[in-house]
Formats: C-alpha cells, structure tokens, sequence
C-alpha cells in the first residue's frame, strides 16, 4: 500500500483530542501516572509469563494482560481518569466521545459508574461486538460515517450543540496518565531486569504513558512502538519529524488503525520511544496464535500487534548478530525480559477464520507456491515426491486442456524463511517453474479460491483489487459505482468477494476495459471513494486466470501424449 501524507505541525488540533495548550512538561508525567484515578473501575492486570513462546524463542517473554479489564481493553484506564477529573458542573451536563470501540467502552463504562450520561459516535463501519457492547453498559451509541474522522466531526458538533464535555480517546493529558498506568504496574510486578516493553501504537496515547513513566524510573530500559504496515502513523510521523495524515490505512488491526497521531502523544513518543516497528497482517495473525497457544486467550489483532513486534524484534537481533544497545549506544541492554501488552480482545468471532488462515503464513511456516507441472499421468505424483516429507496443506488445480498444469499449493514448513527458500531451490533444481505467492496478498486472500478458471482470448480484460466499508448496501453501492449516466459500460469479467467477518469488504475484478477508456475508468474509480489496486500485472493472475504468462511454455517432461 502507498502512502500520500498531509505534513502538519506539533501544534495542530489533533484528531479526537482537545487543544492541550500548554502540556506538561515530561517529568510531570509520572506524578500525574502515580495519582492518576484508575482503579474505582479497573483492575492491576497481571503479567503472565509466555511459557510455550518463551521457549520457542530462547528468551523470556511476558504478557500484560489488558484484554482481562472489564471492558476487555486498556482504554477504561485513561477514559475514567479524565471524566473523574472534569468539574462536577462539566461533567453532569454529560460526556461524549467519537471512537471505533475500545475506548466507547471504557467511556461508556466511566460514566455509568459515575452516574452520567455518554453518547458514544462510532463509524457505521465498528464491528458489532463493541457497539453492542456500549449499549450494553448504558452508553448511548450513534453510528455516523464511514470512519472515524466523520464519527469525529460528528460528536465535535454534538459537544457544540449540546454542551456536553468531550473525552478523547487518546491525546490529553489525563488521558495519557491514565494509560500511564499499564507502565507503572509492569514496574512493579516485575523488578528483574527488563531487556523491552513493546507497546501497540494506534493514536499514541498508550505508548506515550508507558514511555513517560518507564523512561524516567529505568531509562536503560527500551519502550518500543509497534504498528501495523498498513497504518504506520508514528513511525513515519518520527521519521519526518511531524506529525502526518496518511492517506488510508489498513482495517485489519482496526484498533490502531489511526491516520494521524496526536499531539501531545506525538511530542511524548518521538521524545522517548527508542523505535517503531511495523508488522504485517500475517505476523498479527501469528502473534493471536501465540496468545491463544500461551494463554487460551483470543486477543483481538490490534491487542497482538505489540507481541507481533516483539518476535520481529528477535528475529531481526537473530539475523544481525545485534547485541542491543541502550539509547545512548554506551552498553548492553539485553539481557533482561521481552514484555508486551496485550491491549484488548474485543474480538468478532468471525474474524478468527481470516486470522486462522494466515497465522502459519505469519510464522513461516506455510508457503503457498504457483508450479507449473506436466499435464500428463503421474505428474502430480512427481510434484508431491519432489516436496519430500513435508505436508502439503493446501492443493488447487483445474484441468484445463494444455501442455502445461499450473496448481496453487500450500506447503507446511518446519524451518521457517530458510526452509522455504530451500524447498523452492529444490523444485527449480528438479525442472519445475516456481514463484512463491506467500507475500502476494491477492494471491492468498481472492486467487486460492478461484483457481482453475483461465479465460484466453479475453481483450484489453484489467484486473483490479478494492476495499469498501462492509455495512448493508455496500457491495450494490460498489457495483452502482461502476457504471455511467445509469449504463453499466464496463463488462464485469470476473468477480470475487470474501468478507472475513471484519468491517471491511474485499473485492477482485476483471473488467474489459479499453486502452482508450481506462482514464475515465480510474476517474470512476476516484469519485466511489474506495480504495483500489490495478493488480494486472500481478502474476499469479496470468498464471491462474489469465494464461498469458504460460503460452508456449513447455513444462518439465514434455507436452502431453
């Protein structure tokens, strides 16, 4: 995915927050964390040892259990720190906030304890655990727009006409102290030596009171942020040196899926964080697997994406030689524990078959292979002999009449990156054709299950990758979409949608499209509003569904007789 960014300076209004004029210096932190008012509504959540990943790794993980809070997140902390804090006059005209879920629940939960009344603006777009969720706890929740820069809008004019107190989800002080809290416990409940504090990153509010705190009692000890690639709005906020809007974001880890940090959260991490790492969808998925293996816990993936950081972490110290260096580079670091925070397991139960799926991908130890093969008897029987003893999970072919058969398949691996590049070594080195599709998100999310259906002799055909917020209406809005002055003018050739449970839609499109249209094409494009890939050059389509990569290739052993 690209990224097109808007620069804005420190001393902008940030999304979801109010205006914090004048901050708090960063040694104000910890006191405003150790007096912070948390625990009238959480709970001290313990730190749990990672026996299982602990092993498989060779160094102590431990995991801050968050997801074991009332409302099953962190957010509770920062949001009940705030509205306790408002004056009794301010609050009592009652409380409002705009947010995707987590921190609605902790809103929502605050202010029942406290007797008040919270309306909660959520995109239409939040899974329907956590809308349910607030209403459960007696917030009232209005669904607007389709992400949460229009929830936002909306519950700013909400504060306006109404007169009601705004917490935001993460840039306030109070806010930040609250979250603090997390860091302050991890302190405490463990005094051995601790090599790292790997914290998830979505507006910075959480990574910002842990760094604020753990930098100032033990500065030797490394607070590092994770993000997801798809939404990496702190790295490349630290990177540029000001905060940026990204363009779009991925919705996968939609609990961190931010297109711009805050404020104060922006001055605190770029001050204090040591680093921020970005992980992929299928190490997320990876790292659920994990807890789950661990803890028989379901995280939801934004709450898994710090554990995510922290196996790329060990992998990259692994690959380098690194020893770890403190901040200063003047002497180890290592040594001590890996810990991270499992932040929320507001979890779609839907949404563990997608994770499911690619939780091997995510820890290498699946490969999904395009190979060409003879279209002859006892060629499939060769293919599986050449794999050896490994297990093929996964095996998808269609006749379709040529020399040359071309089948989508999985394979199960025990030696992670080093396996793979050497399983792929071997098929090439026994005659095989062979690209690895395990990184090709269109090959694994929309090709695996459409393997067998090449169209030859189809012109100017384009192959196009979307993604829509998934709500009643959507896919027919997207559909509608492709058409002009009512007339569908483009011919849909081929057409695969999968939902994972998630609140967004994928689609995969073949549409003709000729050379001389394609610029009012993308100008339809443009004006749905979704975002979407020209996946034409993409070779896994022109070998399963196209063709056009394979003609006249003659496969190993010859043409059929």
């Amino acid at each position: 995915m690209q990224f097109l960014f808007a620069r804005q300076g420190a001393t902008d209004a940030a999304d979801g927050a109010g205006e914090v004029a004048s901050p708090p210096v960063l040694s104000d932190y910890p006191r405003m964390i150790l007096s912070a008012r948390v625990y009238d509504v959480a709970i001290e959540s313990p730190l749990d040892p990672m026996e299982r990943l602990t092993q498989r790794l060779g160094v102590p993980v431990l995991l801050k259990r968050e997801d074991l809070q009332p409302v099953h997140s962190f957010k509770l902390r920062g949001a009940y720190n705030k509205i306790v804090g408002l004056p009794p006059a301010v609050r009592g005209r009652g409380i409002v906030t705009a947010s995707a879920g987590n921190h609605a629940q902790g809103v929502a939960l605050s202010a029942s304890r406290l007797g008040l009344k919270a309306t909660i603006v959520m995109p239409r777009t939040t899974p329907s655990i956590k809308v349910d969720a607030v209403r459960r706890l007696g917030g009232e929740a209005v669904l607007h727009g389709d992400a949460f820069d229009e929830a936002l809008s909306h519950a700013r004019k909400l504060e306006a006409e109404l007169g009601l107190a705004f917490v935001p989800p993460y840039d306030d002080p109070a806010v930040i102290a609250g979250q603090g809290t997390v860091g302050m416990e991890i302190l405490r409940q463990h005094p051995e030596p601790i090599e790292a504090v790997f914290v998830p990153v979505g507006g910075g509010g959480l990574a910002a009171g842990i760094a604020a705190y753990v930098k100032y009692l033990r500065p030797n000890v490394k607070v590092i942020g994770v993000e997801p690639v798809d939404a990496p709005s702190m790295a490349e906020a630290i990177r540029l040196g000001e905060r940026v809007e990204l363009a779009e974001v991925g919705l996968f880890a939609d609990g961190v899926a931010v297109r711009q940090v805050g404020v104060e959260t922006f001055r605190i991490c770029r001050a204090l964080l040591d680093e921020v790492i970005t992980v992929t969808t299928d190490e997320i998925c990876a790292a659920v697997k994990d807890i789950f293996d661990d803890t028989r816990a379901a995280a939801e993936p934004a709450g898994a994406v710090g554990l995510a950081g922290l196996k790329r972490y060990v992998e990259r110290r692994r690959g380098s030689g690194e020893t770890g260096l403190d901040r200063a580079g003047s002497g180890k670091a290592g040594g001590g524990a890996l810990i991270t925070v499992n932040s929320g397991a507001n979890l779609n139960f839907d949404r563990l078959r997608h994770i499911a799926e690619r939780a091997e991908l995510g820890e290498q130890r699946e490969a999904l292979l395009a190979v060409t093969i003879p279209e002859r008897p006892g060629a499939y029987r060769s293919f599986i002999r050449a794999i050896g003893p490994r297990l093929v999970t996964e095996f998808n072919y269609r006749y379709a009449g040529e020399a040359a058969a071309h089948v989508f398949a999985g394979v199960q691996l025990a030696g992670g990156r080093a396996e793979k590049g050497l399983l792929v070594t071997e098929l090439r080195a026994a005659g095989y054709d062979v690209r690895d599709l395990s990184d090709d998100e269109t090959a694994k999310v929309h090709i695996r299950y459409m393997v067998g259906g090449r169209a030859h002799g189809l012109l100017d055909e384009r192959l196009y990758r979307f993604q829509f917020p998934e709500r009643p209406g959507a896919l027919l809005r997207f559909l509608d979409g492709l058409a002009r002055d009512g007339e569908r003018d483009w011919n849909i050739t081929l057409f695969h949608y999968r939902n994972h449970g998630a609140d967004y839609g994928r689609v995969l499109a073949g549409l003709i499209v000729p050379s001389d249209e394609r610029d009012a094409f993308h100008a339809c494009l443009d004006a749905l509003g979704y975002p979407y890939w020209d996946e034409s050059g993409n070779p896994a389509y022109k070998i399963f569904l196209n063709g056009e990569e394979t003609r006249g290739v003659v496969p190993p052993g010859g043409r059929k007789e």
